[in-house]
């Protein structure tokens, strides 16, 4: 006869709230793929790709259930990360026609791109270990 296979701890959260997160980050993460793989920049495929308008959108319609839970850190991370992003994009794109110019903001675009993708990565690495976002 087979043990039962222990379950992790979610410590008091419900795990299809768990499973929701893990597909916020995935819609996320297949932004910042799409941004690599596309002519787009990975912080524009991420600010205005489907997939994380889709996770914002989930974000803001469950963020009442997390609320209170160790994943409304993680629910926060992802909205910051996306409200965040779409700020220094468009803080760029002014400094492309005003100040900077074109090469810079380029070159910042794409560290922001990077810094999309760690945020994603290295939030989903702490859900995945079922830890809050510590910021």
């Amino acid at each position: 006869m087979q043990e039962p296979v222990p379950q992790p701890d979610l410590m008091g959260v419900r795990p299809s709230l768990v499973q929701l997160t893990h597909l916020i980050y995935g819609l996320h993460a297949v932004a910042v793929v799409v941004g690599v793989l596309s002519s787009a920049t990975v912080a524009g495929g991420f600010v205005f790709g489907v997939p994380s308008l889709l996770a914002v959108i989930l974000n803001y319609v469950k963020r009442g259930d997390v609320a209170g839970t160790w994943l409304e850190s993680h629910f926060r991370w992802q909205i910051r990360t996306f409200w965040f992003t779409l700020l220094w994009l468009i803080v760029y794109g002014l400094f492309i026609i005003t100040i900077i110019g074109i090469p810079i903001a380029w070159a910042l675009i794409a560290i922001l791109g990077v810094w999309v993708a760690y945020r994603v990565v290295r939030g989903w690495m702490a859900l995945s270990d079922i830890k809050p976002m510590v910021i």
